[in-house]
């Protein structure tokens, strides 16, 4: 069926007439910078100015998508491009039958490679067509070649999705009282109750300045009144404020414990959340990385002895960065709609997937119908 794909006539295009598409050689299968489509047309003659444009345009490019989702996107196209290399064909000119070929390959597994789940699978096609239009191509997801291949495995395969466990509010001080008050206690207690108490994705907290545009690759501010914090987050849902109000003491307020890290670690501008020298007495200047959030999670879930009926390795998988944000849905009991604006959720279908628990029942449809 492969020979017969090959050799159907279909035009082909070698990968070097495509500015950033990749060769068989594995060594070009990295990540290329998206903006590295970006350049001057053939028939327009260079000048500083223009050539200053076209890197402003590549950093804006570069902007478009996270780090995160650009890393992402480049494993699937080196994924994508060496499977094609495999098969004896090349990944350019899109072709659907091979796309589809493809997806059924991801679905069904094939040694050493495990099968993988749908929502994976998607996140691959989304991938590929990403990839596609940075390199001047248009695949169409609706071809009846990827259409229907993807229906079924979806029809076959797909499972209800694996939610992590909610940490909820005595979770969460069980696990700050693990902490020690020394400077990266300090920080990881600040880290905990701040995300929590703001429903926050891991890669939120750690992107936070002090100040508006302290640093290029701040992804949001923090203000600090009587009341509480104001967070302006420049979230994937675009911008949005966090009130973060204070606690009912200082041992347990969020706010307070961000005050006592910024004022021990001396920290006025730049990231708010840095790393700290190997003998823990002074703050870096380097932000943290939002694994930090992750693991600390885990050890301090561990450290506390939450859902100690379990082995560790069940423990452990239970948790994540998302558990922060699902405790904040699951225990704060206040209309849904607040939730949702403190969560970033463009609807109320979403916060709800993120409650753990709820009064399910409480609006009673059947009975209002009269039944």
């Amino acid at each position: 069926m492969e020979r017969s794909l090959r050799n159907s006539g279909r035009p082909t295009k070698s990968t070097s007439d495509v500015p950033i598409g990749p060769s068989s050689n594995e060594d070009n299968e990295r990540d290329h910078p998206d903006g590295e489509v970006l350049s001057l047309p053939s028939f327009v003659a260079g000048s500083g100015t223009l050539d200053q444009l076209v890197d402003t345009a590549r950093d804006y490019a570069r902007a478009a998508a996270s780090d995160n989702t650009l890393k992402a996107y480049a494993k699937d196209w080196a994924h994508f491009a060496r499977w094609c290399r495999l098969k004896g064909t090349e990944p350019l000119p899109p072709s659907p039958e091979m796309i589809g070929l493809y997806l059924a390959d991801l679905a069904t597994g094939s040694r050493p490679s495990p099968a993988l789940s749908v929502s994976t699978i998607d996140r691959r096609l989304s991938g590929l067509a990403w990839n596609y239009a940075q390199r001047g191509f248009s695949l169409d997801r609706k071809n009846r070649h990827i259409a229907t291949v993807l229906a079924g495995i979806k029809r076959k395969h797909a499972r209800p999705p694996v939610q992590k466990e909610a940490i909820l509010a005595e979770d969460i001080l069980a696990m700050v009282a693990t902490l020690p008050y020394d400077l990266r206690g300090l920080r990881d207690r600040a880290i905990l109750l701040v995300g929590y108490a703001g429903g926050l994705r891991r890669s939120e907290i750690v992107s936070l300045d002090v100040h508006k545009d302290d640093t290029p690759d701040s992804g949001g501010w923090i203000e600090i009144f009587e009341k509480g914090a104001l967070l302006t987050l420049n979230a994937k849902t675009g911008w949005r404020e966090v009130e973060i109000g204070r606690g009912s003491k200082d041992q347990t307020c969020p706010v307070h414990a961000l005050e006592q890290w910024l004022h021990f670690a001396k920290i006025d501008f730049g990231p708010v959340f840095v790393g700290t020298s190997r003998d823990g007495n002074r703050a870096t200047e380097t932000r943290l990385n939002d694994k930090h959030v992750a693991r600390l999670i885990k050890r301090t879930v561990l450290d506390a002895g939450i859902r100690s009926e379990l082995p560790e390795k069940e423990r452990l998988a239970l948790f994540s960065g998302h558990s922060l944000r699902a405790g904040l849905a699951s225990s704060a009991e206040v209309d849904e709609r607040y939730v949702q604006k403190q969560l970033g959720h463009a609807s109320a279908e979403m916060t709800r997937r993120y409650q753990r628990r709820r009064d399910r029942f409480r609006v009673n449809l059947t009975k209002a119908a009269g039944l």
